[in-house]
């Protein structure tokens, strides 16, 4: 029986993918693309590596390697790092495309939240993030950014302003 189940989660995990409406991303499948995986039934635990790119939805991680943990038939955690490792989403229609990148990232799919640790940055259009570790809730959009345990670390950020096309007349 736990055959069964590997071949119908590689297979779940390796079909083609479509970009759904955003506000479902969190209902979406995981599909995985890598070079290598490997999944341990008795730790339910798989491990991609090698070029891994990560779909949700709107959401797309590339990453060196990712971890995930299932527990109970659903993704519980899933860790991914590279040199760096990067996401990328359309938080809605219309809106600018966020961008982002760490050495580590914890991304909990039941909960919408992506956590990149180490040189971590994340980008919306004009507006740039950097601290060694940012939180991003892609359901309310909501970015949090530094640690309050130390003053060393610090959050950088940079608003960049539009400029203004001005008439030639």
């Amino acid at each position: 029986m736990n055959l069964i189940k590997l071949f119908t989660i590689t297979f779940l995990l390796t079909v083609g993918h479509t970009v759904f409406a955003l506000e479902s991303d969190a209902e979406q499948p995981v599909y995985i693309d890598s070079n290598t995986a490997v999944y341990n039934d008795k730790t339910a635990i798989s491990i991609y590596t090698g070029d891994v790119v990560t779909i949700q939805g709107s959401l797309n991680i590339k990453s060196d390697k990712l971890v995930v943990y299932i527990k109970d038939g659903e993704i519980e955690k899933m860790v991914f790092t590279g040199k760096p490792a990067k996401f990328k989403q359309l938080p809605s229609v219309g809106a600018d495309m966020i961008y982002g990148e760490g050495l580590t990232g914890e991304y909990y799919p039941s909960e919408d939240k992506l956590i990149l640790i180490e040189e971590a940055v994340v980008s919306q259009g004009n507006i740039r993030s950097e601290s060694q570790l940012i939180v991003y809730e892609s359901q309310n959009t909501m970015i949090r950014a530094g640690d309050k345990s130390s003053d060393d670390k610090r959050v950088h950020s940079v608003f960049k302003s539009e400029t203004k096309k001005q008439d030639n007349k």
